[in-house]
C-alpha cells in the first residue's frame, strides 16, 4: 500500500455524497427517500394513529391544540461498486513519460474506495481483464481497501475484455463507478447503464485518457488495434505526420460524444487524463468539478 499512500492522505476528509436519495437501506451517511422520524428535520405530518408518540411535537400541540409529528430524511447506506476496464488499451502507453491508463485507473479506483469506504458506505470492486472477471464485494470491514488495492495491483492489462456483461450482473441498488477508456463495448454498456439507471442505480463513467492520445509525437507512426487477436493484422494504418490533426479532431469528437451519451442515460461523466494528479481526479469525480491539466482539460466533468 506504500505506492498508495500519498494519495490515500490526499483524499482523507473527503465526503462522496450521493447524487440522490438513497432507496430502503440500512443507516448509514447518505439521504435515504424514505422520511422517518429520525435524522435531520424536514417538515410537519399531522398524527396518524400507530404514529410512534415520542414524534409528536409538544410544543406545537400546546400553541395549535393540533398534534403534529416531526418528519425528517433519514440515512441510508449505499453500496458502491468499482468497475476498472484492465483490457489491452488500458495498458498504453507501455513506456513514456506519464503513467498507462490502467495505473491512472489503479490509482483513481482506490482513492474512490477509500473515500466511500470512510463514510461507512460497503464499496467492492470488479475488474475485468482479458475476458476473466475479478470481484471482491462490497465490504464495510477494516482492509477493505488494501485488499482491494491488491487486487488491481495482482492484475495486469491485457487482452480484449467487454466490461458490460460483468456490469449487467450488479445490482441495481447501488453506486457503480466504471473506469474505462471507453474503446471496448461502450455501446453495450450504455445500454446496460440506462437499464440499471432507470431501475434506480447511481452510475458515474470515469473516461480515463491518455496524455499521448490528446497530444501524439510528432513524425510518422505505425497504428495498431492492441486488442486485436490477429497480430498478422495487428497494424491497422500508418499515421503520418499530416494525418495528425485530422486524427485529433475525431478523437475529439469521440471524447464529446462519450460525454453526452453518459449524461443522457443519467450517468455521471469525468474525464480523467494519465497526467492529471489522481487525488484531484478523486475530487473531482466525488464533488463534479473540473481540474485542468497543464493548459489541457484533463478532468472534464
Amino acid at each position: 500500500m506504500s505506492a498508495y499512500g500519498p494519495l490515500l492522505d490526499a483524499v482523507r476528509g473527503v465526503r462522496w455524497p450521493a447524487r440522490r436519495a438513497v432507496g430502503a437501506a440500512p443507516p448509514g451517511a447518505h439521504r435515504s427517500s424514505q422520511k422517518g422520524t429520525a435524522g435531520e428535520f424536514t417538515e410537519y405530518r399531522l398524527y396518524r394513529q400507530g404514529d410512534d408518540p415520542r414524534a409528536l411535537d409538544w410544543r406545537l400541540l400546546a400553541r395549535s391544540d393540533r398534534a403534529f409529528v416531526r418528519l425528517s430524511d433519514d440515512r441510508a447506506l449505499l453500496p458502491t461498486w468499482i468497475v476498472v476496464d484492465a483490457s489491452a488499451s488500458m495498458a498504453f502507453p507501455a513506456e513514456g513519460p506519464t503513467r498507462s491508463k490502467y495505473t491512472q485507473a489503479k490509482q483513481v479506483a482506490v482513492g474512490l474506495a477509500a473515500v466511500a469506504h470512510a463514510s461507512s458506505d460497503p464499496v467492492g470492486v470488479v475488474v475485468v481483464a482479458d475476458g476473466a472477471v475479478q470481484r471482491i464485494p462490497p465490504r464495510t470491514r477494516r482492509g477493505t481497501v488494501q485488499e482491494i488495492a491488491r487486487v488491481l495491483d495482482s492484475i495486469t492489462a491485457r487482452g480484449a475484455s467487454p466490461l458490460a456483461p460483468a456490469v449487467a450482473q450488479l445490482p441495481i441498488h447501488a453506486r457503480i463507478v466504471v473506469l474505462t477508456d471507453c474503446l471496448g463495448d461502450s455501446e453495450s454498456l450504455l445500454k446496460v447503464a440506462a437499464a440499471h439507471a432507470v431501475a434506480g442505480a447511481m452510475f458515474e463513467c470515469v473516461h480515463v485518457v491518455a496524455g499521448e492520445e490528446l497530444r501524439p509525437p510528432t513524425g510518422t507512426h505505425a497504428v495498431h488495434d492492441p486488442e486485436s487477436r490477429d497480430d498478422a493484422a495487428r497494424v491497422s494504418r500508418v499515421l503520418a505526420a499530416d494525418g495528425v490533426r485530422a486524427y485529433r479532431e475525431r478523437f475529439d469528437a469521440f471524447r464529446r460524444e462519450m460525454a453526452t451519451r453518459w449524461r443522457a442515460v443519467g450517468a455521471g461523466y469525468t474525464e480523467v487524463v494519465t497526467t492529471a494528479d489522481a487525488a484531484r481526479a478523486v475530487r473531482a469525480v466525488v464533488m463534479g468539478v473540473a481540474v485542468p491539466v497543464n493548459g489541457v482539460a484533463g478532468v472534464e466533468r
